[in-house]
């Protein structure tokens, strides 16, 4: 019986799949809301450096939650942020917001959602380093990181924070 126990741990340890530890952080900050402190964030990329989606990958984006949030507010403020950038929402951005409600989840004071970027394109999330699941449009890797990364972005100060700029 232990034998047995043993060779399951051992195969499940091999198909689980662990965030990035070849990443290098390249900067952090705080976002808050009016005067609600929301989260901290870590952008961690392959050298530590910005240099763009493709040659940064792999890309971490960590976010430590500091109080609690439901999945729906997720995805509300996600869609927002999309439309923000865009000046309007996509039949895309909704299509990818119907993925992340079945990959999300509600979080409270010190939980962990962290976003990777690979090499390919593929962008799986993790919920305090648990695999929820994984989105492979190449296009929506960019389009999602963008609501921290780019210049047209909500949050100007964290982007400053976490590209170091």
């Amino acid at each position: 019986m232990r034998k047995i126990l043993l060779m399951t741990a051992f195969f499940c340890s091999l198909s689980a799949q662990a965030i990035p530890g070849d990443v290098k952080l390249l900067g952090q900050g705080q976002f808050s809301y009016l005067f609600w402190d929301l989260y901290q964030a870590q952008l961690y990329t392959a050298d530590g450096s910005w240099n763009g989606y493709q040659q940064s990958s792999p890309m971490v984006l960590k976010l430590t939650y500091q109080r609690k949030i439901s999945k729906d507010d997720f995805i509300e403020a996600t869609m927002d942020q999309w439309a923000h950038l865009q000046g309007k929402l996509s039949a895309q951005h909704k299509e990818w917001a119907g993925q992340l409600d079945t990959l999300w989840t509600d979080v409270k004071k010190g939980d962990q959602l962290s976003c990777v970027l690979l090499p390919d394109g593929t962008v799986q999330f993790y919920f305090n380093e648990k695999l929820l699941g994984d989105v492979t449009d190449p296009a929506f890797g960019p389009a999602f990181l963008d609501i921290w990364l780019s210049d047209k972005t909500s949050a100007p100060k964290l982007r400053k924070q976490l590209l170091q700029l």
